[in-house]
């Protein structure tokens, strides 16, 4: 609601009170009045001067037959104003009936303006209240809905970049080609549409943007927008929820109607299945605000004609809960995913973070890239960030590679911790990380170590560091297999050096019985199961995790799962077993390393274990 509007009450109401004060006021006008003793007003009565007075209370006015010299300074008046004495003179009246002196008199004190306030003082209080409440609901004045009041409110935080500080283009995504492709062709079409309107063709209504959080689904939206150079409308579909049913789909609707008026545009919609979500699944049986926001949405996007150059964008990590109707041609016909960068998708992103960044001779981007496998745009640029934030710390001129490593170290493992370690206890996280590292350097298809240490970071007292050559995407039976075995060498180291187990194996059990469970359920790698979907819940399409869901299969078959799972684990533990029990001197010699440096790198470790350096470089623990 524009500035004029929310003052239009205060602005009617004192119109209001000026137009009645003047009504009032119209017939007060009079010739002067002069200010007499009431001695020479009983005198002008008894010389027939004065035909008629008017009496408010203690107080006398007159008018006179013709103007006389009257008051202090003589001056000619023609009306008079005296004040009657505290007792009453018992030969005024007498006297004005004589002279037949008419007489006017009346109730109080409130004739004049003093009457005309306060016939008006009801009204004056409603209407301020009603004023006040206006403009606290629509501006947000004292305690208000919020700041920006019911306006905003109704709006919602619907935000408009026609001229953002920073002109963000497609040189700031990235790493993300395909998608960027994908949605470049757009930038045309809003430039021109007029040019592909002749030929019959017709921009796509809408794009879903899909893919693990921090890919950079929303630069690339406010890239599309930059490159066209075009209002670009965002917001984020929880914003549409509200209590009150209807707010949603009213905001939708105004944000579609300003991005028509203003066409050729970009309309942003951020978590796309906190509206989306299949309908009918709701506790409102299909009338809940999220539902009737969405058919909201629905409608706007089938209501757009053919020539509004409009164009909506909408980014999630759950593409698979969206209700059917969101995706069918005419709303999002076009499914674009941003997976997780490669090596060199990871060295592009570095060199976009890094321009403001002073960097030291030996920082290799390239390697940073190959140490940070299964980073996602947003953490490389965290990554950049801390070892900024290192080297500021240190008071450094520019950013090295330790600084990166550093970096990389916090954001895999966590921020180091202050922990008082009993001599016995960092014996044993000496051999069960010393185990981890062994299995790790002798399992074929394992992934070179990297570092291990017994310093605790995060939520951890120790952890063991590989970093793979190369990016996988498929997962053999033998990586995995070997995975396992890697997984429990630690116990295994616990229980050949000490003669015991501990719960520092926690996680690395429930990491080896998921894996073993998934080998199983999900990838047919058990023969006496078979190629056959066995899992217990339904995999998020990005994250990798699992959702529980009740399950469908027999009892009978779910003991030969958890039979075959047990299998899987017990020979990799037998493996790890194998390898601690060939190389026991090698291991003693990597523990009492490890407990006097408490970290090692890949260099001490290979002349532990005596071999040659490891090669380069996500973590085991």
């Amino acid at each position: 609601m524009t500035n004029w509007r929310r003052w239009l009450p205060l602005t009617a109401l004192l119109l209001l009170l000026l137009a009645l004060l003047a009504l009032g006021g119209l017939d007060r006008k009079a010739p002067a009045v002069g200010e007499i003793p009431y001695s020479t007003f009983k005198s002008l009565i008894e010389k027939a001067l004065v035909p008629d007075i008017r009496i408010e209370g203690s107080q006398v006015t007159g008018t006179l037959r013709e103007p006389q010299p009257l008051g202090p300074a003589a001056a000619m008046v023609g009306r008079f104003r005296t004040r009657l004495p505290p007792i009453a003179d018992p030969e005024l009246m007498p006297l004005l009936e004589r002279q037949k002196v008419a007489i006017d008199v009346a109730d109080d004190g409130t004739d004049g303006w003093g009457r005309i306030l306060a016939s008006l003082l009801p009204w004056l209080l409603f209407l301020g209240v009603y004023a006040f409440l206006w403009r606290r609901l629509y501006t947000g004045v004292a305690g208000g809905l919020g700041q920006g009041g019911l306006g905003n409110f109704l709006d919602g935080s619907r935000t408009e970049e026609t001229r953002p500080a920073r002109k963000v283009t497609f040189a700031d995504v990235a790493g993300q080609d395909n998608a960027k492709r994908e949605v470049s062709e757009l930038v045309e079409y809003l430039k021109e549409p007029a040019r592909f309107q002749r030929l019959g063709a017709e921009v796509p209504h809408g794009i879903l943007l899909m893919g693990p959080p921090g890919t950079g689904k929303t630069l690339l939206a406010r890239a599309l927008a930059g490159e066209a150079e075009v209002p670009f409308y965002s917001t984020s579909a929880s914003e549409f929820i509200e209590v009150y049913v209807g707010v949603g789909a009213s905001r939708v609707r105004r944000m579609f109607d300003e991005a028509k008026r203003r066409a050729p545009s970009i309309i942003f919609i951020d978590e796309l299945d906190a509206v989306g979500r299949l309908r009918g699944s709701g506790f409102g049986g299909g009338h809940d605000e999220r539902e009737q926001t969405l058919n909201q949405i629905l409608a706007e996007m089938d209501g757009f004609a053919g020539h509004e150059a409009v164009i909506v964008l909408a980014a999630t990590n759950r593409p698979d809960v969206l209700d059917p109707a969101l995706l069918r041609p005419g709303r999002f016909d076009r499914h674009v995913t941003l997976d997780l960068p490669d090596r060199k998708a990871r060295e592009e992103i570095l060199q976009v973070h890094v321009r403001k960044v002073p960097l030291a001779a030996d920082v290799n981007l390239s390697a940073v890239a190959a140490g940070t496998p299964g980073f996602s745009g947003a953490d490389l640029k965290n990554l950049v960030n801390e070892a900024a934030i290192q080297a500021a710390r240190e008071s450094g001129e520019k950013v090295a590679a330790r600084h990166f490593d550093d970096a990389r170290d916090k954001i895999m493992m966590g921020t180091v911790r202050t922990l008082a370690i009993q001599p016995d206890e960092k014996h044993r996280l000496a051999v069960h990380e010393a185990g981890h590292t062994l299995a790790a350097f002798h399992l074929p298809t394992a992934d070179p170590i990297h570092k291990v240490t017994i310093i605790p970071r995060g939520r951890a007292l120790g952890m063991t560091q590989q970093l793979p050559e190369a990016d996988r995407h498929t997962l053999p039976e033998d990586y995995l297999r070997d995975r396992l075995a890697l997984m429990l060498a630690g116990r295994a180291a616990e229980r050949e050096l000490i003669g015991n187990v501990s719960s520092g194996a926690d996680d690395d059990i429930r990491q080896a019985t998921a894996l073993a469970r998934a080998m199983v359920g999900r990838w047919g790698m058990a023969k006496e199961v078979g190629p056959v979907d066995l899992r217990d819940g339904e995999e998020h399409p990005f994250l990798g995790r699992e959702m529980a869901l009740p399950r469908r299969f027999s009892e009978r078959m779910a003991d030969v799962v958890d039979d075959a799972v047990r299998r899987l684990l017990l020979e990799a533990e037998e493996r790890s077993v194998a390898i601690i029990r060939a190389n026991r001197a090698a291991l003693e010699r990597l523990v009492a390393a490890l407990e006097e440096h408490e970290l090692l790198e890949r260099e001490a470790i290979a002349r532990c274990l005596g071999a040659m350096p490891l090669a380069p470089v996500a973590a085991a623990g």
